[in-house]
C-alpha cells in the first residue's frame, strides 16, 4: 500500500478525499449487494475490494504526507463503520430479494448494527485514551478491519447466508470485548 500511495503524498489529494471515496464505494457495494441479482453480487464484491483498499490507503497517505489529524481519524472510523454496516444490510436485503428467507434482512441489519456498534466503541476507547484503534492492529501488518476482505470472497462463492451468521456473531463478540475494555478502564 505504501508504494501505491506514495505518488499522492505531495499532491492536493488528502486522506479525507480517500476516506470519502471509501465511504462512497462502500455504500455503492451495499447497493449492489441489495439488488439480489448474481451479476450485481459480483459487482458489489469488486467495488467492496476497491473500498477496502481505500480504507487502508487513507491512513497510509496520512502517515506519508504528515496530514494526520484527530478529526481525520474520527472521519475514517465513521466512514468505516457506516460502510461496513451498510454492506451487511445490503447483503441481507439482496439475499431476501433473491428468494432466500426474509429473516436474512433482520440478520443483515443485526450484523450491520453490531459492526457499527463495535466501531463506535473503538471511537470511545480512542477518545478516552484507553486503547487506540492502532493498538487493536494485529501482527504482520494486518488490521482487524482486514477481516472485511472475507466478504467479497464469500459473496463471490455464494456464501452470503453463512457470512451474515458469522458477521452477526463476530460483530457481537467484538462489541462484548470492547465493552469489557471500556469497563476495565
Amino acid at each position: 500500500m505504501r508504494v501505491a500511495v506514495r505518488p499522492l503524498a505531495n499532491t492536493p489529494v488528502t486522506p479525507n478525499h480517500l476516506t470519502t471515496l471509501r465511504l462512497v464505494t462502500g455504500i455503492a457495494a451495499a447497493i449492489a449487494f441489495a439488488m439480489g441479482i448474481a451479476v450485481w453480487q459480483m459487482v458489489g464484491a469488486g467495488v467492496l475490494v476497491v473500498s477496502l483498499f481505500l480504507d487502508r490507503a487513507d491512513g497510509e497517505l496520512a502517515r506519508q504526507s504528515g496530514k494526520m489529524s484527530p478529526g481525520g481519524h474520527l472521519y475514517d472510523l465513521i466512514a468505516d463503520g457506516t460502510s461496513n454496516a451498510a454492506v451487511f444490510i445490503g447483503i441481507g436485503v439482496g439475499l431476501s430479494q433473491a428468494g432466500h428467507a426474509s429473516w436474512l434482512i433482520v440478520l443483515g441489519v443485526f450484523a450491520g448494527i453490531a459492526v457499527a456498534c463495535a466501531e463506535l466503541l473503538v471511537m470511545r476507547l480512542d477518545s478516552a485514551g484507553v486503547r487506540s484503534s492502532a493498538d487493536l492492529g494485529g501482527r504482520w501488518g494486518f488490521d482487524p478491519d482486514d477481516g472485511m476482505f472475507v466478504v467479497p470472497v464469500a459473496m463471490f462463492f455464494g456464501w452470503g447466508e453463512p457470512l451474515l451468521v458469522l458477521a452477526a456473531i463476530g460483530g457481537s463478540m467484538a462489541v462484548i470485548v470492547f465493552v469489557f475494555l471500556w469497563l476495565r478502564r
